[in-house]
């Protein structure tokens, strides 16, 4: 056996293993980038403090601090690390799911805030026109949350924040008819309104990691025709495994978002709180959502049972949404009083 024919058997086969030793380095490298990029891309943002005074002004400006904070809140979306995620098709964003989830909670707050803005904060009587900025600004914000193209989810939040920045400007401007802005009790009734109904919708799902079956209590008080279809007595209720995650997620985004402009709105609406003497009760709703975004010591979200070995964090977070839901609907009827 001659040395020419050992090397012509044994080439081949060394040149194979280094080209697989090269792409499995590569490949491993890869993914040790896009595991670096998403628990870079999915921590959770520190809260923003909320401006009350708009920058060269030296007195307030009523509606400032709601308008300025929910454009913040827009350009978190879609300036913070990684950009907006839940619309991407590439890894690592791709395999993400907390972060876009978080986005979502805080996207759903964005849009009941705007639309509310639209309708109730910025006409003094349902006969009034709407502004031109805030007529653009809500629709698009209700586009699609995760279209990649034509036109991108991207595209329409920032024609949404384009159109919010410019309502913000006109807000604090020389020219007081430009636009305008109405902390009146009913407008804050009204939005207060849609939180409540969010957080209660959050609280059951939350409270439903564990599973049970519940009282079905839709139709009590109302005639029992009132519905479409009977359920019957007891509903089991049980939020499925793969999405307990995203559940809780989606409320911590809302907590999140919630926190801001519940502190934006103790600015705006300080007369309004003050003369109902409700100023404890919204800073009882801001201590619950600051409970609710306490940092998460376990890599993962557990789901023991309520009073097994193990946390279950959908519980605890649920206990603090509640208590706030409970907070909001005190709130609003100090708001009817006269």
């Amino acid at each position: 056996m001659t040395r020419e024919w050992l090397d012509g058997w044994t080439e081949p086969g060394s040149a194979k293993r280094t080209i697989l030793t090269v792409v499995g380095a590569a490949l491993g490298v890869l993914v040790l980038i896009w595991l670096a990029l998403g628990w870079y891309w999915s921590r959770e943002p520190e809260a923003f403090w909320v401006e009350e005074t708009p920058p060269d002004r030296t007195d307030p400006v009523i509606g400032y601090s709601t308008v300025s904070t929910l454009v913040r809140t827009v350009e978190w979306l879609l300036e913070k690390p990684g950009g907006y995620l839940s619309n991407d098709i590439a890894p690592p964003s791709v395999f993400l799911d907390n972060m876009p989830n978080f986005e979502y909670g805080v996207l759903v707050q964005c849009r009941d805030l705007a639309r509310v803005l639209r309708n109730d904060y910025s006409r003094s009587q349902s006969q009034s026109l709407e502004d031109r900025d805030l007529a653009i600004a809500e629709p698009a914000l209700n586009f699609s949350n995760d279209s990649w193209i034509f036109p991108t989810t991207e595209s329409k939040y920032r024609e949404a924040l384009a159109a919010l920045r410019s309502f913000e400007r006109r807000l604090i401007d020389s020219n007081p008819a430009d636009a305008r802005f109405y902390a009146r009790a009913d407008n804050l009734r009204e939005w207060l309104a849609v939180v409540e109904r969010r957080l209660g919708n959050l609280s059951q799902r939350l409270s439903a990691s564990v599973g049970q079956r519940r009282v079905n209590v839709d139709l009590a008080g109302s005639p029992p025709t009132a519905g479409t279809s009977p359920l019957g007595e007891n509903v089991p209720v049980r939020t499925p495994w793969l999405e307990i995650d995203d559940v809780f997620y989606e409320a911590r985004g809302t907590a999140w978002a919630l926190l801001h402009f519940m502190r934006a709105a103790q600015f705006d609406f300080h007369a309004v709180l003050e003369d109902k003497n409700a100023v404890v009760s919204l800073r009882q709703i801001i201590r619950e959502l600051e409970g609710a975004l306490e940092p998460l010591s376990s890599p993962i979200v557990l789901n023991g049972s309520g009073f097994g070995i193990f946390a279950n964090h959908s519980l605890v977070l649920a206990s603090y949404i509640s208590r706030a839901h409970s907070a909001v609907i005190d709130l609003r009827e100090l708001l009817a009083q006269g």
